[in-house]
């Protein structure tokens, strides 16, 4: 049961990566809520850099799903707890840049703070 919602509460994961990504292609002006203050989301240099993130983040949510689909729990968790640190990352250069602490914990270290709990359901459950 545990391991369950956990399998789809990765899958959650997964999609919100995908979308993420996808949107970044649609609507390049989203980037502003990424958290770095005056984001150039006009500036076409800025715009090719988004899309570089756009397609690791599109990759990123599609290698949840190979994992689930090819993978063993315990695999799946480590994979989740690995890649916390991608928006443990995100919120530190938030921080850095002098982006709003709302943004860096309540939207990149609350998603670390998620992809750690549920790889632990995994390698736990």
């Amino acid at each position: 049961m545990i391991i369950d919602v956990a399998y789809v509460l990765a899958g959650l994961v997964g999609a919100g990566c995908v979308l993420m990504g996808a949107n970044a292609f649609r609507a390049p002006r989203a980037a502003a809520g990424f958290g770095i203050p005056d984001t150039p989301t006009g500036d076409p240099v800025f715009r090719a850099w988004l899309t570089v993130k756009a397609v690791r983040d599109i990759a990123a949510g599609l290698l949840v799903f190979v994992v689930m689909a090819g993978g063993t729990a315990p695999l799946l968790g480590w994979f989740l707890l690995v890649a916390a640190g991608i928006p443990v990352g995100d919120a530190l250069i938030v921080l850095r840049s002098g982006g709003p602490r709302g943004t860096a914990y309540g939207v990149h270290a609350a998603t670390a703070a998620a992809m750690i709990a549920i790889s632990l359901l995994l390698l736990l459950g």
